[in-house]
């Protein structure tokens, strides 16, 4: 019974680490689409988060399996519990890349009125986190856990960066103010991937100690 468990838990770990890489690459799509003005690449984009949502309820399906006809100890149950919780963050994840690929399409006859390049920086931290965080899960690695939230730092700085700059270009034109608006946008929905993945790691956290993370909280060496 305990390694037909141990089994499905593996098929798990998989499914997350397969749901991790189709947001990473939905990223990566999206910030490649943004700076390309590409329309064809941001609409597999907007196309490929119903990907996202399957993957999400094959996940969900196994963790009530599991839950329903095994029977886990307390290790087990935060494990699965905190694998329910994660694909929720991931899920949105999956949304906000198709949000940016759908304000993409929408600038994609305009001519953007200041190079993007913190933009692809926040893309480049996001990704990282996400990678980090499910990474940070099926090794069960406090350490990372740790990195990824600090990195949260990372691309809130960034995001404070794009807005100061947007919000002089309006000072500077009116005409600026649309697709500053529309940038600003975009960057936000990074930070807000940046918060997913840090809930992410936050559970991951919550599935190794039984313990919930809290801001404050001060790692035990």
């Amino acid at each position: 019974m305990r390694n037909r468990f141990d089994k499905e838990l593996e098929l798990l770990n998989e499914e997350l680490i397969e749901m991790g890489n189709i947001i990473e690459s939905s990223i990566e799509a999206a910030v490649t689409a943004l700076i390309e003005q590409d329309i064809e690449l941001a609409k597999r984009v907007v196309e490929g988060d119903k990907e996202v949502n399957d993957i999400e309820k094959s996940i969900e399906r196994r963790c009530l399996k599991l839950l329903l006809h095994q029977q886990p100890v307390a290790s087990d149950l935060r494990m699965i519990s905190s694998a329910l919780k994660m694909i929720t963050d991931m899920e949105r994840i999956g949304d906000q890349a198709s949000d940016i690929s759908e304000i993409t399409i929408w600038l994609a006859d305009q001519e953007y009125i200041k190079q993007l390049i913190h933009i692809p920086q926040m893309a480049e931290a996001t990704i990282k986190m996400v990678k980090d965080s499910i990474d940070a899960y099926v090794k069960r690695d406090l350490e990372l856990v740790k990195s990824v939230i600090e990195y949260d730092d990372v691309v809130d700085n960034l995001f404070n960066i794009i807005k100061d700059e947007l919000i002089e270009l309006i000072r500077e034109s009116a005409s600026y103010g649309e697709q500053a608006i529309d940038l600003i946008m975009i960057a936000k929905y990074f930070e807000r991937i940046g918060d997913h993945a840090q809930n992410i790691a936050e559970w991951v956290y919550y599935s190794i100690t039984g313990e919930h993370y809290e801001e404050n909280y001060k790692f035990k060496k």
